[in-house]
This record gives C-alpha cells, structure tokens and sequence, in this order.
C-alpha cells in the first residue's frame, strides 16, 4: 500500500505503480481480487452486503455453478435474470442459499431488505408471485465471502484486495459476461489497477 493510500505494485520494468487512493469498503461497493489470489477467490470481483464492526459480509458475482436453481429452489425458477443457475456466493456456509435483487420500487416490499441503492437481499420464503413483480433483477446464490472484524482491514492492506464503485448497480451485479466482469471492473479503474489485468498470478514471473 502506497504511503497515500494507493494500491501500489511493481510493473513489469521493476518501477512502483501507483493506483487511486483507496477506498473504504462499505455496502454497495465491489471488492476486486488481486491477480496472486488463488481459489476460491481467483478473479472474484465481490458484492460488499454489510460492512461494520461485526465483520463483512458479501458474494461473488462472478462464479456460476452448473447446478439448475430448479432442482432446489423450484418456486423461483422462472424470475431468475439470465440462465436459472445457481451461483456460488463464497466459500461459507455452501449449504444455504441468498437472493440478490434489484428493484427500483419506493420503500422496502415485503420480503425484501434494501442494502443499497437499488440492490438488496431477498427472503426466499417469501412466495415469488407477490414478490417478484417488485423486483427487476434476480440471482440466487449458494454460500457467501465472509470476515470477521478487522481480518478485510488486513487483507486490504496486504494488498490482495481492491475496493471500487459499481458502475451501475444493476449491470455489475448482473453481468450478462460473468467470466469477463472481473477484467471488465479493472479496466475501468485505470493506474495500477488496469495494470492488474495483466499482471500474472505469481508477481516474480514477469
């Protein structure tokens, strides 16, 4: 981490890059992996749900599985956005499922609990008929990223995160090209996190 709170690395001629000032994660924002990040976060760009002095909450937006919603969550099948597969949220609790919506409505409609802006969590049991004609965007994932109090604090000044603005809620939070979100997001950073597109997995290789 640069002394003024850029992200900083080394770029291919062995000079230091300096990104953008930081930016403090929070809800609403996306958490970008680094390139040195191994599984189960390699390439993740992350969805920040809660963020307080209890921990961090999130999911991955860009890990779809092969498992067809239908064969367990049946009733929301057909309100999916896109394919009606069922993406994998993180590496804890696998064996629970979370929905994340989109809804432009006023207020909260029941059954959904607004994180920011137009994004929220849904609660399955709500029956879809009543609630899916307030939503415009639904994804339904298995597990969630979670860390406990200061532990992100840590990883970010480790370097193996970065923490952006969506550029459109909607749109990053449901990609159409969920396997190029990750290259898309750094991209459009610039500095040195553009750079990171680039950069191989293990820094000393250039």
């Amino acid at each position: 981490m640069g002394d003024d709170g850029g992200v900083e690395a080394i770029d291919p001629e062995g000079a230091p890059v300096v990104g953008g000032p930081s930016l403090d994660p929070e809800p609403g924002r996306l958490l970008v992996a680094a390139p040195s990040l191994d599984d189960p976060f390699h390439h993740a760009v992350i969805l920040i749900l809660e963020h307080d002095e209890s921990g961090t909450l999130g999911v991955v937006l860009n890990q779809p599985t092969t498992l067809d919603v239908g064969t367990v969550l049946p009733a929301w099948r057909d309100y999916l956005t896109g394919t009606p597969i069922l993406f994998q949220g993180g590496p804890v609790a696998l064996d629970s499922a979370l929905g994340l919506a989109a809804s432009a409505a006023q207020g909260e409609p029941p059954g959904f609990r607004r994180v920011c802006g137009p994004l929220g969590i849904i609660d399955l049991d709500t029956p879809p008929d009543e609630l899916a004609p307030q939503l415009n965007a639904l994804r339904i994932f298995a597990g969630y990223a979670g860390w406990s109090p200061d532990q992100l604090d840590g990883e970010l000044e480790e370097g193996s995160w970065a923490v952006v603005d969506v550029a459109d809620p909607v749109l990053d939070a449901f990609p159409s090209d969920r396997e190029d979100l990750w290259r898309a997001v750094l991209l459009r950073q610039g500095g040195t996190l553009a750079w990171w597109v680039n950069c191989p997995q293990d820094p000393s290789v250039n």
